[in-house]
Protein backbone atom coordinates (compact mmCIF):
# COMPACT_ATOMS: atom_id res chain seq x y z
CA UNK A 1 0.00 0.00 0.00
CA UNK A 2 1.31 3.42 -0.84
CA UNK A 3 2.23 5.53 2.20
CA UNK A 4 -0.06 8.41 1.28
CA UNK A 5 -3.12 6.10 1.46
CA UNK A 6 -2.46 4.93 5.05
CA UNK A 7 -4.81 6.45 7.61
CA UNK A 8 -4.22 6.83 11.29
CA UNK A 9 -6.36 4.39 13.26
CA UNK A 10 -5.79 5.87 16.77
CA UNK A 11 -3.26 7.27 19.20
CA UNK A 12 0.28 6.05 19.60
CA UNK A 13 1.46 4.56 22.86
CA UNK A 14 3.68 7.60 23.50
CA UNK A 15 0.73 9.97 23.15
CA UNK A 16 -1.39 7.94 25.55
CA UNK A 17 1.37 7.76 28.16
CA UNK A 18 1.96 11.53 27.96
CA UNK A 19 -1.75 12.28 28.44
CA UNK A 20 -1.87 9.98 31.47
CA UNK A 21 1.22 11.62 32.98
CA UNK A 22 -0.18 15.14 32.48
CA UNK A 23 -3.58 14.20 33.92
CA UNK A 24 -2.00 12.57 36.96
CA UNK A 25 0.12 15.68 37.65
CA UNK A 26 -2.97 17.91 37.39
CA UNK A 27 -4.96 15.61 39.64
CA UNK A 28 -2.22 15.55 42.26
CA UNK A 29 -2.02 19.35 42.49
CA UNK A 30 -5.76 20.01 42.37
CA UNK A 31 -6.91 17.33 44.80
CA UNK A 32 -4.37 18.40 47.42
CA UNK A 33 -6.27 21.68 47.73
CA UNK A 34 -9.52 19.87 48.44
CA UNK A 35 -8.05 17.81 51.29
CA UNK A 36 -7.01 20.98 53.15
CA UNK A 37 -10.27 22.80 53.84
CA UNK A 38 -8.78 25.41 56.17
CA UNK A 39 -9.45 28.19 53.67
CA UNK A 40 -13.10 27.19 53.43
CA UNK A 41 -13.38 27.07 57.22
CA UNK A 42 -11.74 30.50 57.58
CA UNK A 43 -14.15 32.03 55.07
CA UNK A 44 -17.09 30.40 56.84
CA UNK A 45 -15.99 31.78 60.21
CA UNK A 46 -15.52 35.27 58.74
CA UNK A 47 -19.04 35.13 57.31
CA UNK A 48 -20.42 33.97 60.68
CA UNK A 49 -18.71 36.85 62.48
CA UNK A 50 -20.05 39.36 59.96
CA UNK A 51 -23.57 37.98 60.31
CA UNK A 52 -23.35 37.96 64.09
CA UNK A 53 -22.19 41.59 64.20
CA UNK A 54 -25.01 42.64 61.89
CA UNK A 55 -27.46 40.73 64.09
CA UNK A 56 -26.08 42.47 67.19
CA UNK A 57 -26.58 45.89 65.64
CA UNK A 58 -30.14 45.14 64.56
CA UNK A 59 -30.97 43.71 67.99
CA UNK A 60 -29.57 46.79 69.74
CA UNK A 61 -31.91 48.97 67.70
CA UNK A 62 -34.93 46.67 68.11
CA UNK A 63 -34.46 46.10 71.86
CA UNK A 64 -33.31 49.68 72.49
CA UNK A 65 -30.48 48.30 74.65
CA UNK A 66 -26.73 47.99 74.63
CA UNK A 67 -25.60 44.79 72.93
CA UNK A 68 -22.12 43.76 73.97
CA UNK A 69 -19.84 41.89 71.58
CA UNK A 70 -17.21 39.86 73.41
CA UNK A 71 -14.25 38.22 71.73
CA UNK A 72 -11.87 35.47 72.71
CA UNK A 73 -9.08 34.01 70.60
CA UNK A 74 -11.52 31.85 68.62
CA UNK A 75 -15.07 32.89 69.50
CA UNK A 76 -17.61 35.70 69.53
CA UNK A 77 -20.34 36.04 72.13
CA UNK A 78 -23.24 38.48 72.22
CA UNK A 79 -24.88 39.65 75.41
CA UNK A 80 -27.62 42.13 76.09
CA UNK A 81 -27.27 44.60 78.95
CA UNK A 82 -30.44 44.82 81.01
CA UNK A 83 -29.47 48.03 82.82
CA UNK A 84 -31.26 51.22 81.76
CA UNK A 85 -29.87 53.19 78.83
CA UNK A 86 -27.58 55.99 79.99
CA UNK A 87 -25.68 58.66 78.12
CA UNK A 88 -22.33 57.35 79.36
CA UNK A 89 -21.59 53.67 79.00
CA UNK A 90 -18.47 51.65 79.66
CA UNK A 91 -17.81 48.53 77.59
CA UNK A 92 -16.22 46.87 80.62
CA UNK A 93 -19.67 46.61 82.19
CA UNK A 94 -20.57 44.11 79.44
CA UNK A 95 -19.08 41.42 81.63
CA UNK A 96 -20.73 40.44 84.87
CA UNK A 97 -24.12 39.89 86.47
CA UNK A 98 -25.98 42.42 84.34
CA UNK A 99 -25.82 40.46 81.09
CA UNK A 100 -27.99 37.77 79.56
CA UNK A 101 -27.31 35.50 76.64
CA UNK A 102 -29.24 36.63 73.59
CA UNK A 103 -29.55 33.16 72.15
CA UNK A 104 -27.52 29.99 72.23
CA UNK A 105 -26.93 30.17 68.48
CA UNK A 106 -25.49 33.69 68.70
CA UNK A 107 -22.32 32.54 70.41
CA UNK A 108 -20.07 31.26 67.67
CA UNK A 109 -16.88 29.28 68.04
CA UNK A 110 -14.33 28.94 65.26
CA UNK A 111 -13.44 25.52 63.85
CA UNK A 112 -10.30 23.88 65.21
CA UNK A 113 -7.15 25.72 64.15
CA UNK A 114 -8.95 28.95 63.18
CA UNK A 115 -8.22 31.95 65.42
CA UNK A 116 -8.31 35.72 65.17
CA UNK A 117 -5.07 37.30 63.95
CA UNK A 118 -5.20 39.47 67.09
CA UNK A 119 -8.07 39.09 69.53
CA UNK A 120 -10.28 42.17 69.02
CA UNK A 121 -11.31 44.33 71.95
CA UNK A 122 -14.82 43.91 73.26
CA UNK A 123 -17.22 46.60 72.15
CA UNK A 124 -20.92 47.33 72.14
CA UNK A 125 -23.67 48.66 69.93
CA UNK A 126 -25.75 51.37 71.58
CA UNK A 127 -29.52 51.71 71.30
CA UNK A 128 -29.15 53.57 68.00
CA UNK A 129 -26.95 50.84 66.51
CA UNK A 130 -23.71 52.82 66.75
CA UNK A 131 -20.62 50.84 67.75
CA UNK A 132 -18.04 51.80 70.33
CA UNK A 133 -15.23 50.37 68.15
CA UNK A 134 -14.19 50.45 64.53
CA UNK A 135 -11.95 48.35 62.32
CA UNK A 136 -10.30 45.14 63.45
CA UNK A 137 -8.40 42.34 61.75
CA UNK A 138 -9.97 38.93 61.87
CA UNK A 139 -7.89 36.26 60.14
CA UNK A 140 -4.74 36.90 58.17
CA UNK A 141 -5.26 39.83 55.83
CA UNK A 142 -9.05 39.94 56.24
CA UNK A 143 -10.38 43.01 58.03
CA UNK A 144 -13.87 43.59 59.36
CA UNK A 145 -14.97 47.20 59.50
CA UNK A 146 -17.79 48.55 61.63
CA UNK A 147 -18.60 52.12 60.58
CA UNK A 148 -18.43 54.45 63.57
CA UNK A 149 -21.47 56.59 62.76
CA UNK A 150 -23.86 54.13 61.15
CA UNK A 151 -22.78 50.76 62.54
CA UNK A 152 -22.63 49.27 59.06
CA UNK A 153 -20.60 46.04 59.15
CA UNK A 154 -18.51 44.88 56.19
Amino acid sequence: MPSHLKQSAGFTLVELVMVIVILSLLAATVTSRFWDNTIFQQRGFIDQVLTTLRYAQKTAIAQHRFICVGFSANSVALTIDITPITAVYNASTCVGANVLDLAQNRNIIAPAGIVFAVTPNNFYFDALGRPSAGTFGIIGATTITVEQETGYVY
